[in-house]
């Protein structure tokens, strides 16, 4: 990365920062341009050198979000159809504590997305979701065609339950406590 691009990165992910602080205490529909440049320190010539509009911001923090989400796992990949049964079984602790610990870190974030899951697209997230991959494993699993959308929706909607009951507190439990919390539910062996 030049210095240039260096340069338009952070002050892209000042903007970012600073759309996510408004965010905690102001309605979206709400936001103005001139608040999130003041909030990042930028002018207005900035923030359209970079953005047509306050949603192409949303939308790219939204992908800055997924993108530091998808890094603490440390690119594990899941080949689904290389994997055994239990390698698909995602609710362990290869997965649960690097999501919680981030979760943990990004507690404003989330606690945003919990509130007001409309603007961060959460049910677009889920159907992707989904479609990429829950639907493969449960299929993987010989789980009905006519069942599977039921039992994602519990397991998923029950986990994230606990998530922000979690967040709801602060995030003050220990990681661990809640994964095995979250392995509790869907009835899974802890040791």
């Amino acid at each position: 990365m030049n210095k240039s691009e260096s340069k338009y990165f952070n002050t892209a992910l000042l903007m970012n920062e600073a759309l996510l602080l408004l965010l905690e205490t102001k309605d979206y529909e709400f936001i103005t341009v001139t608040e999130i440049c003041k909030k990042a320190g930028v002018n207005r010539s900035t923030f359209y050198l970079h953005y047509l509009s306050i949603d192409d911001l949303l939308y790219e923090t939204l992908e800055m979000i997924n993108k530091r989400f998808h890094n603490t796992f440390n690119n594990k990949t899941i080949d689904i159809n290389k994997a055994t049964k239990n390698s698909l079984f995602l609710i362990n602790d290869d997965y649960l504590i690097p999501y919680l610990n981030f979760i943990k870190q990004n507690k404003k974030i989330y606690k945003l997305i919990h509130e007001k899951p409309y603007i961060f697209k959460k049910q677009i997230t889920f159907e992707k979701m989904y479609e990429q991959l829950f639907s493969k494993i449960l299929d993987i699993y010989q789980v009905p065609l006519d069942e599977q959308e039921y039992i994602f929706s519990y397991y998923s909607l029950g986990l994230v339950a606990v998530i922000q009951k979690w967040i709801e507190k602060d995030c003050i439990d220990d990681v661990n406590k809640i994964a095995n919390i979250m392995k509790k539910v869907i009835n899974y062996e802890t040791k």
